[in-house]
């Protein structure tokens, strides 16, 4: 039987983008039948593997999509929450990876899930794409995404404060306002994927805040001071309003975390 850890590396090592949503999705469904062994016998990469397009460019770098209702804005938006979804999906199966012997099969199963949603997601947005016609690689998009891994590849904690109760987190704040503009747009396919994306990431921010509350609780520390502390070593953007409070309570990420450090 083949170990969970190398059935995530192997998913982790696929670079092209529908095969990688495919592996990611079937690591899950894997796990989930129990046909995948209670095993880290192997280390996650460094990087995940990624296909030779989108070219990848510095965030100030990366050119205005503005808000109007072009065709080619409306192909930008797309292309940039397909690349987003793209990485989510490592940044998904990169946790579960790293940290499942240390976090438990609970822990595992909750990313591995994660990870799927992640996948489908970029499916979705990929599938929109081609509807406008275009294609997930056509546009350059954001190198520093996977940033946030690199910098607490070490510890659990530090990765959860930063992917799940930042990063995605910011998500819930921005996709409403996305979501009103699709809609403005008479884009009801897309706004059905936006509306579905913002639902998941509720939980998915849900699952980050419960795991690393028991984490640092295990360790003896007070969660929202140490969210605060790993936010300001670990984080090199600022937390910034306006916040989707009734979003964030929903995921149990409640205004005592973030209401003081945001700037």
């Amino acid at each position: 039987m083949q170990s969970v850890s190398s059935a995530i590396r192997g998913a982790l090592l696929t670079a092209d983008p529908t095969a990688k949503a495919f592996a990611a999705r079937e690591v899950a469904r894997n796990w989930r039948l129990g046909r995948l062994e209670w095993a880290f016998d192997c280390a996650m990469p460094n990087r995940p593997a990624w296909p030779d397009k989108p070219d990848l460019i510095a965030p100030n770098k990366m050119p205005k999509r503005g808000k109007g209702g072009s065709a080619a804005k409306r192909i930008a938006l797309w292309h940039s929450l397909a690349h987003i979804e793209f990485v989510a999906i490592d940044l998904a199966l990169d946790m579960a990876g790293r940290f499942g012997a240390e976090m438990g099969e609970g822990f595992v199963s909750d990313f591995l899930n994660v990870a799927a949603d992640e996948a489908m997601h970029f499916a979705l947005l990929a599938r929109k794409l081609k509807a406008l016609g275009s294609h997930y690689g056509a546009l350059p998009a954001h190198a520093g995404l996977w940033q946030a891994a690199d910098e607490t590849s070490q510890d659990v904690a530090a990765r959860l404060a930063i992917v799940p109760m930042v990063l995605e987190a910011r998500g819930l704040d921005v996709t409403p306002a996305t979501l009103e503009r699709v809609k403005a747009q008479g884009d009801d396919n897309g706004a059905k994927i936006l509306s579905r994306i913002l639902s998941d990431e509720i939980r998915h921010v849900g699952a980050g805040t419960k795991h690393f509350i028991a984490v640092t609780k295990s360790r003896g520390l007070i969660p929202q001071t140490a969210w605060k502390s790993l936010v300001s070593t670990h984080f090199r953007g600022a937390v910034k309003p306006p916040f989707n409070d009734s979003a964030r309570s929903a995921a149990g990420l409640s205004r005592d975390f973030y209401e003081v450090i945001a700037l």
